[in-house]
C-alpha cells in the first residue's frame, strides 16, 4: 500500500506492507483523513516527545523513530477484515471512525498514526482496535466524519472545566480544539463565551461555533470585567494554545475561585508563580485526549446537526501534497482541517 510517511524529519510517499489485524483488531481501508496540528508538531518535535514520554511516562515512549511512520489519526475508513476475537458489529464495507488507541494481546499500548507498526490515515490501510471503533451513520459524510475525533477532544476539554450556565468562559486559541471547546460549552448551556485569538478569521469562526464575541488579546484584555456581560468577569478559562508562559499570563487576570483548563500542548517547561494562584484559590485542570463518551457525543452532534463543523473543512489532497499541507498548519489563514485521500497520488 502507499502512504505518506515520516522519517528523519521529512514526509515522503513510500510503499508499506498492508497490516494484518490481530486479536480484537480490524483491518480498514482509509477513505479520508484530516491533518491535525499535532501532526505538524510531531514532524518538528518527535524526538523531544518520545524522550519526554520515556522520562516521565507517556504514550509516545515506545515509538521507534528509525522506522517510517504513516501519521494521521482523524479518519474515516471502511471495514475490510476482522481479526480473531472480534464482535463484528459493523458489516464489511461499513464506514467507521475510532479513537486512535491500540492495545495488543500482550497488553502493549500504542497510538494509530504514531507508531511505525500502526499506520494511520495517511496510509491506504490501517488496523484499529475494535472496542474504540464507532460506526458512522449514513447522514454523516466522509468529510464530516474526519472531524469527529478533533471535535471530541474539544468536548473533553470543555467538560473538564465542569461548566455551568452561570459561568463566563474564555477560550484562548481558536484552532480546532478551541472551537470544539466553544461547541462543548454551548452544549453545557454556557451563554457567555469570549474567544481570544490573534487572527480575525479564526475569531469569526469561533462566533459561528457559538462564542459571544472574539477579541484580539494584543488590543483588548479578555480577563477584566466585560461590558457585554454587565461587568461580569471571566471565571472559567480554557488555554488551547500550548505556549510557554501562558499560565502565568492567565493567573493575574482572574478573580477568586476561577478555574483554568490547560488543553494546549507545550514541550517547554512552565514556571509557575504559586502565590498568585493561591491568593485567588484557583483550580487548574490539565486536560488530555478524548474518552469514549466524548467521541460518542461528537459523532451524535455532527449527525443531528447540533454542532456544525462544516466551516472547518478545507480542500482534499493526495499523498504527494501531505508534506506541504502539514507544514502549512501553523498559518492561521490555513483551513482548520485539510483532508487527505490516500488513494490519490
Amino acid at each position: 500500500m502507499y502512504a505518506a510517511t515520516l522519517l528523519n524529519g521529512e514526509i515522503t510517499v513510500s510503499e508499506l506492507p498492508v497490516p494484518t489485524p490481530g486479536p480484537m483488531q480490524v483491518l480498514v481501508k482509509t477513505r479520508l483523513c484530516a491533518i491535525c496540528a499535532s501532526d505538524a508538531h510531531f514532524v518538528t518535535s518527535a524526538e523531544a516527545m518520545v524522550a519526554n514520554s520515556q522520562k516521565f511516562g507517556g504514550a509516545y515512549a515506545g515509538i521507534d523513530l528509525s522506522q517510517p511512520i504513516a501519521m494521521g489519526h482523524e479518519f474515516v475508513a471502511e471495514v475490510v477484515e476482522y481479526g480473531p476475537g472480534t464482535q463484528q458489529q459493523v458489516p464489511v464495507g461499513g464506514r467507521v471512525t475510532a479513537i486512535p488507541g491500540m492495545v495488543d494481546e500482550q497488553g502493549n499500548v500504542g497510538i494509530v498514526g504514531y507508531y511505525g507498526h500502526l499506520p494511520g490515515g495517511f496510509a491506504e490501510y490501517m488496523v484499529l482496535f475494535e472496542p474504540l471503533m464507532f460506526a458512522v451513520p449514513d447522514e454523516v459524510s466522509d468529510e464530516l466524519a474526519t472531524l469527529v475525533e478533533p471535535l471530541a477532544v474539544g468536548l473533553e476539554h470543555a467538560r473538564s472545566g465542569n461548566p455551568t450556565p452561570e459561568d463566563v468562559a474564555l477560550v484562548i486559541g481558536a484552532g480546532a480544539i478551541g472551537l470544539g471547546v466553544v461547541a462543548g460549552l454551548k452544549k453545557a448551556g454556557v451563554q457567555r463565551i469570549v474567544v481570544a485569538d490573534l487572527d480575525p478569521g479564526r475569531r469569526e469562526l469561533a462566533v459561528q461555533m457559538g462564542a459571544t464575541f472574539g477579541v484580539d488579546p494584543r488590543v483588548t484584555s479578555p480577563y477584566g470585567p466585560q461590558d457585554a456581560f454587565d461587568g461580569a468577569q471571566v471565571n472559567l478559562v480554557y488555554e488551547c494554545v500550548g505556549r510557554r508562559g501562558m499560565l502565568n499570563q492567565i493567573i493575574p487576570g482572574l478573580g477568586v475561585g476561577a478555574r483554568i483548563v490547560m488543553g494546549g500542548y507545550s514541550l517547554e517547561p512552565e514556571e509557575l508563580m504559586v502565590p498568585p494562584a493561591q491568593d485567588r484559590r484557583l483550580t487548574i485542570h490539565f486536560a488530555s485526549g478524548e474518552e469514549y463518551q466524548d467521541m460518542a457525543l461528537a459523532l451524535a452532534s455532527i449527525a443531528d446537526g447540533s454542532i456544525d463543523v462544516r466551516p472547518w473543512l478545507g480542500r482534499t489532497i493526495g499523498l504527494s501534497e501531505v508534506a506541504s499541507a502539514v507544514a502549512a498548519m501553523g498559518d492561521p489563514s490555513a483551513p482548520v482541517r485539510t483532508l487527505v485521500d490516500p488513494s490519490r497520488p
